[in-house]
């Protein structure tokens, strides 16, 4: 079983920046599609991002320009990146990935609070 672990979630002012990461268990994570997604308070869950094996990214038209996704393979990590976050972009953030466009494994989630 495939563990994907979040971490650098917290509190920030709109404008801030936070960066994400999403460490994986897998030792095949190099061919792994990977994501994340976004649940805020009453909405459903959402796609942010995603990234190929290839470094194909992909973007939510919400996020674009503001939020980068990137990956290290040697660490089995992937990045998001957050910049000029809004109050909007407060939610629960999902590492998710797999072998498949539709993800496979899913981290636990890590809290993202965006102060106005």
């Amino acid at each position: 079983q495939v563990q994907l672990v979040e971490s650098g979630g917290g509190l920030v002012q709109a404008g801030g920046s936070l960066r994400l990461s999403c460490a994986a268990s897998s030792s095949i994570f190099s061919i792994f599609h990977m994501g994340w997604y976004r649940r805020a308070p009453g909405k459903q869950r959402e796609l942010v991002t995603t990234i190929t094996s290839g470094n194909s990214t992909n973007y939510a038209d919400s996020v674009k320009g503001r939020f980068t996704i990137s990956r290290d393979n040697a660490k089995k990590t992937v990045y998001l990146q957050m910049n000029s976050l809004k109050p909007e972009d407060t939610a629960v953030y999902y590492c998710a990935g797999g072998l498949r466009a539709v993800p496979d494994y899913w981290g636990q989630g890590t809290q993202v609070t965006v102060s106005s």
